[in-house]
């Protein structure tokens, strides 16, 4: 072949054309480029996507091609040494380790010359080929230096996120050529800057009919109030906002229209909003659809991307699939918003260089991982400094964030000038403390089937299991119809059908007893005259207190019980902040809404943690990101210093500290037609030649997830579960469950061996 025929960077799709090599290589660059342009990396990133495949000039390599098209094998070959040495003589020094890892990742940049090194020494035939091949074809040779921008060489860790986000944008450029090839595009498809001007009027307009359709309550004053605020913050410059307001005080309307505004009024390429949970995403998503999305436009304005599936480790088709935020609004969780950023692998990181230039809305900010927060905030900091971004904190429990070292000389705008006084208008509840002696799960549940309507939020998904079976045995037949239940054993789709019947028994007056892990506290619009609460965290505690009287229609104040419950669970990670949570709050100490004592929580909290300390894993990550050790970063140190463990040397970065199974639960579809729909549309995902992203989207709210804890404890779970992408059963995997599936509680397994949060 490599005599016969042109040099080729992949195999033809059905149509039989070839994909010539110097047709990818210049338009990934061409695409590389225009990506990165709004950020200043435009040059870099072009100059990156012309050398990235350069290696797959060796003659060795296109033999071997040739070889896949009749096969479907890997080439097997290594073709990044030769890109690789060409960005280093061409003066991009680091910059070079982007071409290194397009397909296996960034590695740490101290280790490049070496395994560069050897690397060539391994392919030496194949190097010296694809030198041969580059120098006669004035195409792919004669390339400029390139001077990396000054300013990304002032400060270690804007250098590292520019080069995060150059890296971004070669992958994401390499990825849309290649999947166009396959598709028998002309080209890759990237969407059009939107014009925000357009959709804010569209919000604006929709939000007030919505509105106007709807029972007045009387806190939708307060409501207004609090939108116009965020209206007129966003005629200010770029920065650092913070949205401090009370729990249903509307910040999920009121921060998509600042961020729709600010993009408008800036010039601004996106507003990317990012929440703790899944049902969060579901319920603000199909929100924002409503008031957004135009099927005349002919695409959705409003990305919903919530996917747990490691695409990395999903097969190459399957990584072309990952999703690259290509729209004007997304709305997405924290895992994949800063799993994304702190990564290293191209599938996650393809979508890094969106957030320059986007207003990133961070709702309910208070759930932020503890471990994670210090390289999470300098993130942040950097978006903002060095590219463009604008950041709006938005929470009824404003965390001291001021005092943790990257903010405190950050600039920040309060978008509510008065917190206190708006904290006062809105109270709708008051507190009562049952501490001592301790109830247990099921007084409580008897306690709350004594109410009209109740609502009981526990720490684990036994005890939500404990109290719904309880209902299950007294109230026979589950209180008519009246008893309910929520956790994430349950896919988004059965959740939604619950909350669905949840808000529809309340608005008429019928009886709701409802118990639910922490799932239901952020976010999620239910209104109980009554709420029960487990001891937990203060954030916590505030945040279910906003599911009682929420609308303020009660002749009364709402009701809030915390309990301390004799026999219930809590996760690990809850120990030091409730023990925070007891010292400050309680019957005879402040409530929950004081904020000067959530002040004084959080800054215990953080002291009690140790963030500042140098040995803490959030500080350990920032000094590996002033090295640019991306691997370090993202897996944790290759070569660990002798004497120390596992859990002192870890430096890696994650949201949540096990990877769950990404689990698909055709049972939960609600009628036989809707599974059967969906058990079709899981086997088109599993035999398709390259997945389609459409298609996993359509599955996302069947998804649910399985924690590895209960594949450890039940190592018979594993065989209840079958691949869809890749043929493994793993964290990071997507697999079909294949297991009961409880009409009420969802996936059925042990549920002792689930002492944690969901």
């Amino acid at each position: 072949m490599s005599g016969a025929r042109p040099l080729c960077a992949h195999t033809p799709p059905g149509s039989g054309q070839w994909h010539l090599l110097v047709d990818h290589l210049v338009g990934t660059g061409r695409l590389a480029r225009r990506l990165a342009e709004p950020f200043g990396g435009g040059e870099v990133a072009e100059v990156l996507g012309r050398v990235h495949d350069l290696g797959k000039a060796s003659c060795v390599w296109q033999d071997r091609l040739a070889a896949v098209a009749r096969t479907g094998e890997r080439v097997g070959i290594d073709h990044k040494v030769v890109g690789t040495e060409v960005a280093l003589a061409l003066g991009l020094g680091p910059f070079a380790v982007a071409v290194w890892g397009h397909h296996g990742g960034l590695i740490d940049v101290k280790t490049l010359r070496q395994v560069v090194a050897a690397r060539r020494a391994k392919y030496a035939e194949s190097v010296a080929s694809a030198q041969a091949a580059i120098a006669g074809m004035p195409e792919l040779s004669g390339l400029p230096r390139v001077s990396v921008p000054q300013e990304w060489r002032g400060s270690a860790l804007v250098g590292e996120m520019a080069l995060r986000m150059v890296f971004s944008a070669l992958v994401d450029a390499d990825f849309l050529d290649t999947a166009a090839h396959f598709a028998g595009a002309e080209g890759p498809r990237v969407r059009a800057d939107a014009d925000f001007g357009q959709l804010f009027e569209r919000f604006e307009k929709r939000r007030v009919e919505s509105l106007s359709g709807r029972i007045a309550a009387p806190v939708d004053e307060l409501r207004d109030r609090v939108y116009r605020d965020c209206l007129v913050a966003a005629e200010l410059r770029p920065g650092m906002f913070r949205l401090p307001a009370p729990t249903g005080a509307g910040k999920t309307l009121a921060g998509a229209g600042f961020g729709l505004r600010h993009a408008a009024v800036h010039g601004m390429r996106r507003v990317v909003v990012a929440v703790p949970f899944l049902t969060i995403t579901e319920q603000n998503a199909a929100v924002y659809r409503g008031l957004l999305d135009d099927e005349a436009d002919g695409q959705p304005v409003v990305l919903e991307h919530h996917s747990g599936v490691d695409f990395d480790r999903a097969g190459r088709w399957a990584r072309l699939a990952a999703e690259n935020w290509d729209a004007p609004f997304v709305v997405t969780t924290f895992v994949r918003l800063f799993e994304s950023l702190f990564g290293r692998r191209p599938s996650a990181m393809r979508r890094v260089h969106r957030l320059a230039g986007a207003v990133i809305v961070l709702d309910e900010v208070q759930a932020l991982p503890y471990a994670m927060l210090v390289p999470i905030l300098d993130g942040l900091r950097v978006l903002v400094d060095a590219f463009g971004a604008t950041v709006l904190l938005s929470s009824a429990t404003q965390p001291a964030f001021w005092n943790l070292p990257p903010f405190e000389t950050v600039p920040v705008v309060d978008v509510v000038s008065d917190g206190p006084r708006l904290v006062s208008k809105l109270r709708r509840v008051r507190f009562s403390w049952q501490m001592t002696p301790r109830p247990s799960l099921a007084d409580i549940a008897g306690q709350a089937a004594a109410e009209g309507s109740a609502m009981v939020v526990v720490n684990t998904t036994a005890d939500a299991r404990t109290v719904y079976e309880h209902w299950q045995s007294h109230l026979g037949d589950a209180g008519g119809g009246s008893a309910y239940h929520l956790s994430t054993r349950m896919c988004p789709a059965h959740r939604r059908r619950v909350l669905e019947t949840v808000r529809r028994r309340l608005a008429d007056g019928q009886p709701v007893r409802l118990v639910s892990t922490q799932l239901i506290e952020a976010g999620v619009d239910v209104d109980f005259p009554v709420v029960f609460r487990a001891m937990g965290p203060a954030d916590s505690l505030l945040q279910a207190a906003g599911r009682a009287n929420r609308e303020g229609r009660l002749d009364d104040l709402g009701r809030v019980v915390i309990f301390d419950p004799a026999d219930g669970g809590q996760p690990p990670a809850y120990r030091p902040l409730v023990g925070e949570a007891r010292r400050l709050f309680g019957p005879d100490r402040a409530d929950p809404d004081d904020l000067a004592a959530l002040e004084s929580y959080y800054r215990g909290v953080y002291g009690v943690l140790n963030l500042s300390d140098v040995a803490h894993v959030g500080q350990r990550i920032q000094q590996a990101r002033s090295r640019w050790e991306f691997q370090t970063v993202t897996d944790g140190p290759l070569r660990p210093d002798a004497g120390s463990t596992d859990r002192d040397r870890r430096a890696a970065f994650r949201i949540i500290a096990d990877e769950a199974v990404s689990v698909v639960t055709p049972q939960g579809a609600g009628t036989v037609e809707r599974r059967r729909e969906v058990e079709a549309l899981i086997e088109r995902v599993r035999t398709a030649a390259a997945p389609d992203m459409r298609q996993l989207r359509r599955l996302q709210p069947y998804t649910t997830s399985l924690h590895p804890s209960v594949l450890r404890a039940h190592p018979g779970v594993a065989a209840l579960l079958t691949p869809i992408l890749g043929s493994e059963v793993r964290a990071g995997a997507l697999v079909e469950w294949r297991g009961d599936y409880d009409r009420d509680t969802g996936i059925t397994v042990d549920p002792l061996v689930e002492e944690f949060v969901l």
